[in-house]
């Protein structure tokens, strides 16, 4: 597979933080600082987000609300509001766009946003990632970390490693630094067993992944192997996409009552 050199781009990925439970608190100032779980009141239902003070107690999204009434018994437990958070959305992608047509929304709560070219009408990129991110919270209140990058990939990462409130910059020069140390379990599409796959062959991190002989990788794992290290190296030459399908996890997932007999989460809030 051909490993061209990546294309010298300005490329942010913007996520808000913990933006269910931040639009609650926004809403209702009263909960801040709590540990606020947003899915559902009944144990049946998922967690869609958690503030950082329930993730503290190990409380996390895609996981049973059962599960997180146990961790944190004296959190406040909410009903997903898909109406309000889209409302709240609007505004946000609304200002997004005032700095570049160039938009790929990823969910209501987080996009890639293509710089390049936009020096010389909005200034260097990493100010305009300033000025997104003043912007945000100034009409909004809410906060939104961002990740600056010559890549996708790369901006994504980034853009997870300083929460909340966050920028993290990674400049061409300083992509190996940035990604060697990072383990393998942060790249795209590694789940349970290719992560397995991987350690078995001592690959934990991605130096590891990205300095494997390019023919023992593709005998362990095919073509995906040599995908995956294409991406260790910084090599990702994907567009961002403006016409990108919104992907959302608003609705609340069930689970049979019997595999997670708790008792019933209290609807008032105290």
């Amino acid at each position: 597979m051909d490993k061209k050199i990546p294309k010298c781009r300005s490329i942010v990925h913007l996520d808000m933080d913990a933006f269910y439970p931040a639009v609650e608190m926004l809403d209702n100032p009263g909960l801040r600082g709590r540990p606020v779980i947003v899915g559902g009141t009944s144990r049946r239902g998922i967690v869609s987000s958690a503030s950082y003070e329930a993730r503290r107690f190990g409380v996390h999204s895609a996981q049973p609300i059962a599960h997180a009434l146990r961790l944190c018994p004296h959190g406040v437990f909410l009903p997903v509001r898909m109406a309000r958070y889209r409302e709240i959305s609007g505004r946000i992608f609304e200002i997004f766009k005032r700095f570049t047509p160039l938009v790929e929304p990823l969910s209501i709560d987080e996009a890639f946003l293509d710089l390049t070219g936009t020096e010389r009408l909005l200034g260097d990129p990493v100010t305009v990632a300033k000025r997104i991110k003043k912007t945000v919270l100034d009409e909004t209140g809410l906060t939104v970390s961002a990740g600056l990058a010559p890549s996708k990939f790369i901006a994504k990462i980034a853009s997870d490693m300083d929460k909340p409130d966050g920028l993290t910059i990674v400049t061409p020069d300083k992509i190996n630094d940035f990604l060697d140390p990072l383990s393998v379990s942060k790249m795209w599409g590694v789940g349970k067993v290719t992560l397995e796959k991987l350690t078995r062959y001592n690959i934990k991190t991605f130096y590891d992944l990205r300095t494997v002989p390019e023919d023992s990788l593709e005998r362990a794992l095919g073509q995906n192997g040599i995908r995956m290290q294409l991406l260790a190296m910084g090599i990702d030459d994907r567009d961002v996409e403006t016409e990108h399908e919104i992907k959302s996890a608003g609705h609340e997932l069930t689970f049979p009552e019997e595999e997670y007999p708790d008792p019933e989460i209290p609807t008032s809030l105290k």
